[in-house]
């Protein structure tokens, strides 16, 4: 059996939703996606995050702006998905510019977590030398103690959304002849190609 357009959405959002509906049925943390972004310089780097939403308005992860890739998608804003489902030989890959989600929306989202979490996310430098294992653990502490089950959303820490203009869905198939459907904007609308493997 391929992947044949016919088979497809005519919206990738759509197929998106199939496909993780599938994936969830199949992989343990289907939401982790491999998030790839780069200097203005074009130097890449390339890290696992967790999806937090996917809706008309993009894919949604949080983390540190003070980090390297919140660095890098300061400076060039722009990145890549890509999820990984190897028990359905799936892969799905989201191309498109990035932009920070709003504090409230931060915010919210923050508040789901949990309190030892979200220390660790007011407390940590994220990507920077720090002395050892201990100072960071202290430092951990001595939030536990200020702020107990309540700690603020840090100033340095959100959300962003990658607004796809790329999407491609990715199948395995025998002989290395896989599947690859591939949406991308034209003119607002979604153009759908298929892509030698």
């Amino acid at each position: 059996m391929s992947l044949r357009r016919a088979d497809v959405a005519a919206d990738p959002l759509e197929q998106f939703r199939r496909w993780f509906a599938a994936a969830r049925e199949a992989v343990d943390v289907p939401e982790a996606m491999a998030i790839a972004t780069a200097t203005p310089e074009g130097s890449p780097s390339v890290r696992m995050v967790l999806l937090k939403g996917a809706d008309e308005d993009g894919f949604v992860f949080h983390t540190s702006y003070a980090g390297r890739k919140g660095g890098e998608l300061a400076a060039n804003p722009r990145a890549a998905l890509l999820f990984h489902w190897a028990p359905q030989g799936r892969q799905v890959r989201v191309e498109g510019p990035v932009e920070r989600v709003s504090r409230k929306e931060s915010e919210a989202y923050f508040r789901t977590r949990a309190p030892k979490s979200r220390i660790s996310a007011l407390v940590s430098p994220q990507s920077q030398v720090v002395p050892d294992r201990e100072t960071l653990e202290r430092w951990w502490r001595e939030a536990e103690e200020r702020y107990g089950d309540d700690p603020p959303l840090p100033e340095h820490w959100g959300g962003f959304r990658v607004r796809p203009d790329t999407y491609e869905f990715w199948e395995h198939r025998d002989n290395r002849l896989h599947d690859r459907l591939r949406y991308r904007r034209d003119d607002g609308a979604w153009a759908l190609e298929r892509l030698a493997p």
